[in-house]
């Protein structure tokens, strides 16, 4: 079973940006180095019930957890 992570690209295609993005992981614990080189898990992200986080799980699954970026999703903006 592929690991149920969300990465950097997952989050830009949904339409967040890095400047919001450092401060959220910080204030989570989370160092932003770790997660652009590894991304975070993404039962952390749904259990810290923001919306912004959610939403980006739902889009990496709907990728199917792809480290990388997929072509048809970036082509279509990302998450809705």
């Amino acid at each position: 079973m592929r690991e149920k992570r969300v990465y950097h690209w997952h989050l830009r295609a949904c339409g967040y940006c890095n400047r919001g993005l450092r401060p959220w992981f910080a204030g989570h614990g989370i160092s932003w180095a770790d997660f652009l080189a590894d991304g975070v898990d993404a039962s952390f992200l749904v259990a810290t019930g923001d919306a912004m986080a959610i939403k980006a799980v739902d889009f990496a699954e709907s990728t199917g957890w792809a480290k990388e970026p997929q072509t048809a999703d970036t082509d279509r903006k990302g998450c809705v």
